[in-house]
This record gives structure tokens, C-alpha cells and sequence, in this order.
């Protein structure tokens, strides 16, 4: 059974989370077939940027329950640490834009692994959900990392605290979300705006997305001297001199991604 649907569209692959009629809540087979889908993303060079999706009504309601509490199934611990978190380090390691294009709802460890991209876009009627306090559990797949970065220790607290849903808009108000688009053209909408993404020096956006990485536990010293590194292979791309080539010549570049 595939529960990971994968299209190429150009440079951009588009991931699918596909079990629809559970809204598309993971079991440890779709798991592994998502690890699988970001290891052939990573090393195709084809893909210049990786969108995250849903198939249905929901982006990912977390985990199936029903194998939660399987007494046949893998268990709670495996669960996190065989299933989520080579997801979650997955997504951070990949030196490619990663966007999630979140379709509904997204829940539990679905509402991390959006917050664990690089880039999150929603759909106006989605909806964004820390449900673990609903169930007794605390909040996996790098919610308690990524979460209170992105919109504050207090807030961040009481969205963990209370399992309050959130809506799209108000998601984007507390910088959990860069961009809501309409229901009626998101798929198209999130195409555009990724494509533009892959057509631009994604190589540099691999580096970026390195220190962005390194500066959560740098010293400022030390980022300085990462950042110097990182700016040295950037400058020995081929995007570099096609970026300052073009710019003295008045048109616009043609990136390649290396």
C-alpha cells in the first residue's frame, strides 16, 4: 500500500501524505515510506525544492491512534523515535527548501513536521492544532524546539498547554505561517511561489538553511566564523558568477543550483 504519493513538477518534487480517509494520520508504514521519499528528494539532482502536503481534507492529524495502543504494534517509543524524529531531522537536514503546503488540518506530530519545514504555507481554512495535551502525551517531532521559537515561550506554552485549534490567519499573525492563500487556487498558488523558489540559487539556500541550523546553538563568534565558511563555497558556485554576471549585464540570472 503507498500512503507517500511523490511527483516530479519541473525541479520541485511534491511530496503527498496519503491516507485520506484517516486524515492522513501516520502509521508506521507511511512513516517509513516518507523517510524513504525525502532520502530520493535529497540526492536527485532534478529536485531543486521539496513540498510537503496532504491528500483530502487534512495535512496530517498526528499519529493513528489505533496503532498507538496496539499491543502488537511498535509502541509510543519507537513511534518517536523511529517514525518522527529521522523525520523531523530529515527535513532539517536536507540542504534543499523544504515548504510545507498545508492543505487542512494539521495536528499533533502533522502540526510539527509542518513547523519543522523551512518555509510553511496554509490554505485559508486550514488549522494548526498541539493535541497531545488532549490525550496525555507532550508535544513531539521537534514541537517543544521549533514552536516557541517561532512565536514565543509563553505562547507557545499555552497553545501545548490548552490544545486550542488555531486557525491559518492567526497562525501567520503569531509567525508560525509565511503566506495563506484562498481555498479555491492554494495548489496553484503554492506551485507558483515554490517554483519560484526552485528557479533561484538553491545552493545558497542549502548553505543558509546549514547556519540557520548551527546558529540555534552557536556562539555569535562562532556563527561569524561559520558564516565566513559558508560564504567562501557560496562564492565558488556557479550561481555566484552567474548572479554577478548577470547583474553587470542588466538581465536576469539563469541558476542552476550548483
Amino acid at each position: 500500500m503507498s500512503y507517500i504519493i511523490t511527483e516530479l513538477v519541473e525541479k520541485v518534487m511534491i511530496i503527498t501524505l496519503s491516507r485520506p480517509d484517516k486524515f492522513n494520520s501516520f502509521n508506521r508504514e507511511m512513516a517509513l515510506q516518507l523517510h524513504e521519499a525525502l532520502d530520493k528528494a535529497k540526492i536527485d539532482d532534478n529536485v531543486r525544492a521539496i513540498v510537503i502536503t496532504g491528500s483530502g481534507k487534512a495535512f496530517c492529524a498526528g499519529q493513528d491512534l489505533a496503532e498507538a495502543i496496539d499491543p502488537n504494534g511498535p509502541g509510543i517509543t519507537k513511534i518517536v523515535e523511529e517514525h518522527y524524529n529521522p523525520i523531523i531531522l530529515k527535513i532539517r537536514n536536507i540542504e534543499k527548501p523544504i515548504i510545507a503546503a498545508v492543505n487542512g488540518v494539521a495536528a499533533g506530530a502533522g502540526a510539527n513536521i509542518a513547523l519543522a519545514c523551512d518555509i510553511v504555507t496554509a490554505r485559508h481554512t486550514a488549522s494548526f492544532i498541539q493535541a497531545f495535551s488532549k490525550i496525555g502525551l507532550i508535544p513531539d517531532s521537534g514541537g517543544t524546539f521549533f514552536l516557541p521559537r517561532l512565536i514565543g515561550f509563553q505562547r507557545a506554552t499555552a497553545l501545548m498547554f490548552t490544545g486550542d485549534k488555531i486557525s491559518a490567519t492567526e497562525a501567520q499573525q503569531m509567525g508560525m505561517v509565511y503566506k495563506v492563500f484562498s481555498d479555491e487556487t492554494f495548489s496553484q498558488d503554492v506551485l507558483e511561489f515554490v517554483h519560484n523558489i526552485s528557479n533561484m540559487p538553491t545552493k545558497a539556500f542549502g548553505l543558509t538553511k546549514r547556519l540557520l541550523n548551527e546558529s540555534l546553538l552557536n556562539t555569535f563568534d562562532k556563527q561569524l566564523e561559520r558564516e565566513g565558511v559558508a560564504q567562501t563555497e557560496a562564492a565558488n558556485t556557479f550561481d555566484y558568477k552567474e548572479g554577478v554576471q548577470a547583474f553587470l549585464e542588466k538581465r536576469k540570472p539563469e541558476f542552476r543550483g550548483n
